[in-house]
């Protein structure tokens, strides 16, 4: 796990502090809103993104990274399902990996993105609130109590967005964004439930294992940012 915790870092650090190859940089304020989950801002709240290099005139491969404060997100593959947020908050390092279709001229660029992203979460915790009262539903239980343990594994996805940059010159312009990412890592919930019905006479004890339980990493962000050309 520290391996691949280790390379995970490095090569988010590669694709945030290596401009020396790009044709673009920029800094941006970035939300992000989680399915089922609660609104989440990047830490500061500042992302960098826009580092990469043109392929063609009309292809670039970009990456970057995000420093989320994540408020929520939901699990999936559980026998249950829940509207609201199952884990968090948490701190997230989100990092993409760019494929981008892109038109314009001098004065504006309409961009078409698509790739994958890869991420790590840092102080993780479990909403152990919404959990009891899924369980609670999910038993049919007056009362339930969770005391659940997860796996914190590095998760990844694919993600695809469209983004319009004005430049007001050769080396400035502001940029509107949005990408939409679907991924998730896996959870492993494994514990125990105890709660009550209103038929029986004292504590019910439920082993529960969710082996298959991974964490709903699928959303859509919205960005606005200042863009710094080299062009």
């Amino acid at each position: 796990m520290r391996k691949a915790i280790s390379t995970f870092i490095l090569v988010a650090a590669i694709g945030i502090f290596k401009p020396v190859f790009a044709q673009e940089m920029g800094v941006s304020f970035s939300f992000f809103f989680p399915k089922n989950g609660y609104f989440s801002a990047p830490i500061s709240p500042f992302s960098l993104r826009g580092i990469g290099f043109n392929i063609t005139n009309n292809l670039a491969l970009e990456t970057g990274g995000s420093l989320y404060r994540m408020s929520g997100m939901n699990v999936t593959n559980l026998p249950f399902e829940s509207k609201e947020p199952l884990v968090g908050p948490f701190f997230n390092l989100m990092v993409p990996v760019e494929l981008i279709l892109q038109f314009g001229n001098n004065d504006f660029e309409f961009r078409v993105k698509g790739g994958g992203f890869v991420f790590y979460n840092f102080g993780t915790k479990l909403n152990n609130g919404n959990l009891d009262r899924a369980f609670l539903d999910y038993f049919d239980w007056a009362v339930a109590n969770s005391n659940l343990k997860f796996d914190n594994n590095i998760g990844y996805g694919y993600e695809f967005g469209v983004e319009y940059i004005q430049y007001f010159s050769r080396k400035f312009g502001v940029s509107l964004g949005a990408n939409y990412y679907i991924g998730g890592s896996n959870l492993n919930f494994r514990g125990n439930v105890s709660g009550a019905t209103n038929d029986t006479v004292g504590v019910i004890v439920t082993a529960v294992s969710y082996p298959e339980a991974k964490l709903d990493y699928t959303g859509l962000e919205i960005s606005i940012g200042i863009i710094f050309s080299g062009r």
